[in-house]
């Protein structure tokens, strides 16, 4: 599935990213998914958790894409 995540500021961290579209349960499950690998940005493997997401990167976990609209 692809989404489009419209940004209220200048970036989102990466793991508040996919509890917000609940690719994930909890902040929690979405650190463990980056900690694991799960997640690239931008077609790059992301371990940082942390990871500033800011405007017209591509997120993507498993079959799902989040576009980052600025």
């Amino acid at each position: 599935m692809t989404y489009t995540f419209q940004l209220d500021k200048d970036f989102v961290e990466l793991h508040v990213l996919l509890k917000l579209l609940a690719l994930a349960p909890s902040g929690g499950a979405a650190k463990a998914m980056i900690a694991a690998g799960d997640v690239s940005v931008d077609g790059v493997v992301e371990t940082r958790k942390g990871c500033k997401i800011r405007g017209n990167q591509v997120v993507k976990v498993a079959d799902d894409e989040i576009r980052v609209v600025g």
